[in-house]
């Protein structure tokens, strides 16, 4: 997988994005975020041939968190 990323939202804390395999969620904190990214991923690839996928046993998801600077 080529990756994931995560940026703050005002709303709901923080929201991340897989493209690779179309996954969305959203945490109020980077622990909780990053927990829902996984299950999130684990579930969408959840009996899926990996392979078939251009995918590795095990896959391991790159995340980037995305900040954007505050005004001074």
């Amino acid at each position: 997988m080529s990756g994931s990323a995560l940026r703050p939202d005002a709303e709901s804390g923080y929201v991340a994005t897989c493209e690779d395999i179309a996954v969305v969620t959203q945490g109020e904190t980077l622990d909780e975020v990053t927990a829902t990214l996984r299950e999130a991923v684990v579930l969408h690839l959840e009996g899926e041939d990996l392979a078939a996928l251009g995918l590795a046993a095990g896959p391991t998801v790159i995340v980037t968190l995305v900040l954007r600077p505050t005004p001074g």
